[in-house]
């Protein structure tokens, strides 16, 4: 008897973490993603600074990249660290991604929101 439970329990964990369930619509797989967009978000929140200063320079100058793109990607910088902390330490609660777009690699040449 004590063997069925083991291999019930083994079984149910390894479902658990199957692909299909963490790639459903689900609460874990909501969840999961949510964590791992902070973890990202964290350490890539300081590409936040070049990509602002890259975009402001193109659209605006080089003057403007420097000036204007600097203080935009400090600001950023800050925005996108401390919503992938917030998004790490709020995982359990599955909500969408607060940075738009979540991860900075996903559109480089567009401009964060939240």
């Amino acid at each position: 008897m004590r063997k069925m439970v083991k291999l019930s329990l083994i079984l149910s964990i390894l479902f658990l973490f199957s692909s299909q369930a963490v790639a459903a619509d689900s609460y874990i797989g909501n969840s999961g993603e949510k964590f791992v967009t902070g973890i990202a978000n964290v350490a890539t929140g300081f590409m936040e600074l070049p990509k602002n200063i890259i975009l402001t320079g193109q659209k605006d100058g080089p003057i403007h990249g420097i000036t204007i793109g600097l203080a935009m990607g400090i600001m950023h910088t800050v925005g996108r660290t401390t919503i992938g902390a917030l998004d790490m330490v709020t995982f359990l609660i599955p909500t969408k991604p607060s940075v738009n777009p979540p991860f900075i690699w996903d559109d480089f040449s567009r401009e964060t929101s939240y």
